[in-house]
């Protein structure tokens, strides 16, 4: 449409350049009239064209103009369809509640323990002495991966955690969710 659109309109600037160059031409002056082959008209499709943006202009409402309005004022939607979110009374059930809460504590406990070997590392990288809090883990043995690209997947790791918190919590607010009630 949009190439339709801007050919018709160029056919129609080069006929109406194309007619007035002709009319101004010394030729012109005499009696000789042009042939038809010569100026071509403007297409019908060119008018409609221009007839069509002419309608495509919007009304652009002032608070004077609305005041002079009379009748109901329309609303899009009504309130039988609001859902659960759009409800005043909308309440979550207790137990996607309490299943929520386990999950951000769940997460939350992972994003602590992350935040605290980001702490070690990060202590350890800046040449202070080890924390105590942390212990040995014998289990874990030798770590080969240096320790700023530890750092930087613990980092990574910390953001996907807040990422998944952001989202349950989103989750749950469109449910209907109170925000106190996660906590």
């Amino acid at each position: 449409m949009t190439r339709s659109f801007v050919f018709s309109t160029a056919l129609a600037i080069y006929g109406l350049l194309s007619c007035q160059c002709f009319a101004q031409s010394p030729a012109s002056s005499t009696s000789q009239s042009p042939s038809p082959a010569a100026s071509p008209a403007p297409t019908p499709d060119t008018t409609a064209t221009a007839a069509a943006d002419a309608k495509k202009t919007k009304k652009v409402w002032t608070n004077d103009d609305v005041n002079g309005l009379s009748g109901p004022v329309s609303v899009v939607g009504n309130s039988k369809n609001l859902g659960k979110a759009g409800g005043a009374g909308s309440k979550a059930d207790g137990q996607y509640i309490v299943n929520t809460r386990k999950e951000l504590a769940k997460l939350q406990s992972q994003m602590d323990d992350t935040n605290k070997q980001l702490a070690d590392l990060t202590d350890f990288s800046a040449g202070k002495a080890a924390a105590t809090s942390s212990g040995y883990q014998i289990n874990k043995g030798y770590n080969r991966e240096p320790v700023d690209q530890q750092i930087t997947g613990l980092q990574a790791k910390k953001k996907e955690l807040q990422g998944k918190i952001d989202a349950l919590v989103d989750e749950a607010r469109k449910k209907g969710v109170e925000p106190g009630d996660l906590r």
